[in-house]
């Protein structure tokens, strides 16, 4: 897709709905494809591209924002209005609207609530173990054992 495409698309669902920054629009499509490679797919099958799961998604955003971000993920998610899980599927299904992305008949906002914890995905990674959160993180990333 062009960038100057994508780029208007973003304004138009931004008119509609402003509460994310267009950041927060082009680093979904980036996780997107991080996450396809990282789960090798990406790669067409009979002629169509094989499809990722909110859950799965959310798992190579996370692995992506750490990559990207590391500890500072949650304040430049906080700067792009994300706070939690469930704003990903509102972006995500925002893009699929307008045509961005598609979906199956099985995808839904719900698949994106509460997959998992800001903070025990973007600030224990970085915290002493004697200060990490006692939950223990629901693995959905397609790159952690």
């Amino acid at each position: 897709m062009a960038e100057d495409n994508f780029e208007q698309k973003i304004e138009t669902i931004r008119a509609k709905d402003p509460r994310y920054t267009r950041d927060a629009y082009a680093f979904v499509r980036e996780a997107l494809d991080y996450t396809q490679r990282a789960m090798g797919q990406g790669k067409r099958v009979d002629g169509k591209i094989t499809h990722v799961t909110g859950q799965e998604l959310l798992g190579g955003v996370r692995d992506f924002a750490l990559s990207q971000y590391g500890p500072m993920t949650i304040t430049v998610f906080e700067e792009w209005g994300v706070r939690n899980c469930g704003d990903f599927g509102e972006i995500v299904f925002n893009m699929v609207e307008i045509g961005l992305l598609a979906k199956t008949e099985k995808d839904s906002r719900t698949d994106f609530q509460d997959v998992y914890g800001f903070d025990e995905a973007f600030r224990d990674p970085f915290l002493p173990t004697s200060k990490r959160s006692q939950r223990v993180p629901v693995p959905v990333s397609p790159t952690t054992p």
